[in-house]
């Protein structure tokens, strides 16, 4: 999933969506004999490479038709819902962890066991990363790209601030200490050592990890407690006290996409996306960007974990959907389409792709691969899948975060999110 959270009108229009078209047993419209459409979030440098790697394929596959189409990701859900329900789902679709199981339970998105070996060559993906693209014991998605939460800064503004940036294995402590003295040592006005992330979603469940608990059970319930959520804003509640981190009406500004993030805005050194977001952020900064981990609780476990970006999945209502594979494998498992891709989606699941992109990738590319080999003592296990109601939960954490932000105390903030998340996730 992308760093930030979906909306809550594209969320219940995604929920809506599926529901319908599973309740009806929609039809797909007819289509062409080799057409087939394409469609993903992302931004525009992921567009680019998109439509790039699909018109290689093309242009290696002649007589296939394929029509592509990206949104942002908080318009991508409704979107696909909509066409999900209205028998107009495109062939190949990205999906995300925290909606596969939905999807794929409903029956909108196909297994692909059938396919392996023949039309799809992934056998080299390992255990881990065809486990993580499954639902009940079938494979529902073909992993993009391995990635991580991660903090990126800007080295130059934290040195001229006088203060040594975020590294790997400093607390969160160490990272608030840091912040305070960035705001002493700042001199350029409007500007701060780091975003606010306490309505962050993947920020709060790894910090919960990293003290001994989690952001769902098993069971799909809350994990953690009202006062855990209190300790967590009022983290941030500190580092707003001492000027460390964005004001709220300067967070207000972040609408979930990279070119409104406050590093791209200008106001903050240092950001908290998803790592392969790494690459779209350097090329909408003019900055010398870096990468590193998210502190770390002293004494507490890892709470980091390696999870597939996005997937490609084939809908159900696809009329080629062997073409539509077929497309996946190329971006995915063969030179001509990973090499275009690149590590823009995250780093290749594939030890054959990894391998070949080595030798060419560029700096900011490699920084991302880098990244992902050193996290390795700072994961833990992927988590299970987020119950239905979780993109709504993400939601009200970030409404939430901004009250308190706002002025409402820490602990009444823990206990408003706590009884709100708790009651979403109650009616399913």
């Amino acid at each position: 999933m992308s760093a930030y959270s979906v909306s809550r009108r594209g969320l219940l229009g995604a929920g809506a969506g599926i529901a319908a078209a599973s309740l009806l047993g929609l039809k797909p419209a007819a289509a062409q004999q080799k057409d087939i459409r394409v469609f993903w979030w992302g931004s525009q440098e992921r567009a680019d490479r998109t439509n790039r790697a699909v018109d290689a394929y093309k242009k290696a596959n002649a007589g296939i038709e394929a029509k592509t189409e990206f949104a942002g990701w908080s318009d991508y859900w409704p979107r696909l819902a909509t066409r999900v329900a209205g028998r107009n789902a495109p062939d190949l679709l990205q999906m995300d962890y925290r909606y596969m199981f939905e999807y794929a339970r409903r029956g909108a998105i196909v297994p692909l066991d059938q396919y392996m070996g023949n039309a799809l060559k992934i056998e080299d993906f390992g255990k881990a990363n065809l486990e993580s693209c499954s639902v009940d014991g079938k494979l529902f998605g073909i992993n993009l790209g391995v990635n991580s939460s991660c903090a990126v800064f800007d080295p130059a503004a934290w040195e001229a601030a006088g203060v040594a940036p975020l590294a790997f294995g400093n607390s969160w402590d160490e990272f608030v200490s840091k912040c305070a003295a960035f705001a002493k040592g700042n001199k350029r006005k409007k500007f701060y050592a780091t975003m606010d992330a306490s309505g962050h979603e993947p920020g709060f469940e790894l910090w919960l990890v990293q003290n001994g608990k989690a952001l769902y059970g098993e069971d799909g319930k809350l994990a953690f407690d009202e006062k855990d959520a209190g300790n967590w804003f009022k983290l941030w509640a500190e580092l707003r006290k001492s000027g460390g981190c964005v004001p709220p009406d300067v967070q207000a500004l972040d609408k979930s996409t990279l070119d409104t993030s406050t590093l791209t805005l200008g106001y903050a050194a240092t950001a908290f996306p998803h790592s392969n977001q790494f690459v779209g952020l350097q090329q909408l900064n003019k900055a010398k960007l870096d990468i590193t981990a998210f502190p770390v609780t002293a004494g507490g476990k890892p709470g980091q974990y390696l999870k597939p970006s996005q997937m490609w999945s084939i809908a159900s209502d696809s009329k080629n959907p062997e073409i539509a594979v077929k497309l996946a494998n190329f971006t995915v498992a063969e030179a001509g389409g990973a090499k275009i891709l690149g590590v823009e989606r995250g780093v290749p699941a594939s030890s054959g792709m990894r391998e070949l992109l080595g030798p060419d990738l560029d700096e900011v590319s490699k920084k991302v691969v880098d990244y992902i080999g050193k996290l390795g003592p700072y994961t833990a296990k992927l988590p299970p899948s987020p119950p239905k109601g979780a993109g709504e939960v993400a939601f009200v954490l970030e409404r939430v975060s901004q009250e308190v932000a706002f002025g409402v105390s820490p602990e009444e903030g823990g206990k408003k999110f706590v009884t709100e998340a708790a009651s979403i996730l109650k009616r399913g």
